[in-house]
């Protein structure tokens, strides 16, 4: 397979990493992403390539950033080295990967980019209980939105109920804080024409700061809208059984956000876990009117639970350690400065 994708990247449909000014000999890494990272892919998967570059000596002075070189054709983002830096401090999912892949997944490494892997703990830290959680939390939600649209009305309210229950665990750690009795939601008879039950809800906030509320509220508001929106793009989702994927990836993101939580350590390809992956992927966690069947929130269950008890044990510190990272980047900017790279 790897050289295959190789011999793929040799064609003329990249030529652009030695034809863009902010790649060519710029770039420090090159590898895989997406499915292909996981280890979940499939004959119908897209090739994505990721990769890091140095800014240039002139950005490094003046203090500005091309950021991203995107290619759609190929699936192909490039990241500039300080842009990199700053996602990675932040625990961003989409760009922690890039740290975690095998030997074999990494088509180029300067010998910057292998420092940077050998230094990759110094990003680690409990930040990611947050944005691996929320990215989980945004893949139950689309996993819920994919099955509640193969189903009847009053089971349908029943998905954007849970959808919104799960967003609203989540509001404790951004917004005001209030009691769970404060907001009620339920489903009862319909009151709307053409609905046989609807959602509603018993409100009862005293003294609570309007900004809060509207920010919840227009979270609340969104995932309705996004159930709403049948339409023909939708169809084709539901058409090319994206909900596996959905479902695979949700189990995922627990399983990386678990390694870094207990074992301080970023492992995007799934070696151990590939079998159930690909099971859940492939549909077997799916019952015969394409819903989730019970095992899997069954082991949804099983891994929010691991989960929780990483997030309260781990050794990790509150935030990433900033003195080295800074250090790490004013020593390769200053390299760049100096004409060293």
């Amino acid at each position: 397979m790897i050289k295959k994708i190789r011999k793929r990247m040799q064609s003329d449909d990249y030529r652009f990493f030695h034809e863009n000014n902010n790649l060519g000999k710029n770039i420090i890494l090159i590898g895989l992403g997406g499915s292909y990272a996981y280890g979940m892919n499939k004959d119908s998967s897209d090739l994505d390539i990721r990769g890091i570059s140095l800014n240039k000596k002139e950005e490094v002075l003046l203090g500005i950033d091309f950021e991203q070189v995107v290619d759609e054709k190929t699936d192909t983002t490039i990241y500039s080295f300080n842009k990199m830096i700053e996602l990675l401090t932040k625990m961003n999912p989409n760009t922690c990967e890039i740290l975690g892949l095998q030997d074999w997944q990494y088509f180029y490494l300067h010998p910057i980019g292998k420092e940077l892997l050998e230094n990759r703990k110094m990003f680690l830290s409990k930040i990611c209980i947050h944005t691996f959680g929320g990215y989980a939390s945004s893949q139950l939600r689309r996993m819920e939105n994919k099955a509640a649209r193969l189903v009847g009305q009053t089971q349908n309210e029943a998905y954007i109920l849970k959808s919104i229950n799960n967003a609203k665990y989540d509001f404790k750690n951004r917004y005001y804080p209030h009691d769970e009795s404060d907001v009620k939601l339920y489903i009862d008879t319909a009151v709307q024409e053409g609905y046989d039950s609807e959602i509603f809800m018993d409100v009862c906030l005293k003294h609570y700061p309007l900004r809060d509320w509207t920010g919840m509220w227009n979270e609340m508001k969104a995932i309705v809208s996004s159930y709403n929106k049948i339409g023909k793009r939708n169809e084709k989702a539901i058409s090319h059984d994206k909900l596996g994927k959905h479902m695979a990836h949700l189990i995922r993101l627990y399983m990386m956000c678990i390694d870094i939580l207990e074992k301080e350590e970023i492992i995007t390809y799934r070696t151990d876990e590939h079998d159930l992956l690909m099971s859940i992927r492939n549909g077997e966690f799916l019952d015969e009117n394409r819903q989730p069947i019970a095992e899997f929130y069954d082991l949804l269950n099983e891994y929010e639970k691991r989960f929780d008890y990483a997030k309260n044990n781990t050794s990790l510190p509150d935030v990433p350690d900033h003195k080295r990272i800074n250090e790490f980047k004013m020593y390769v900017n200053e390299r760049i400065v100096k004409g060293e790279v």
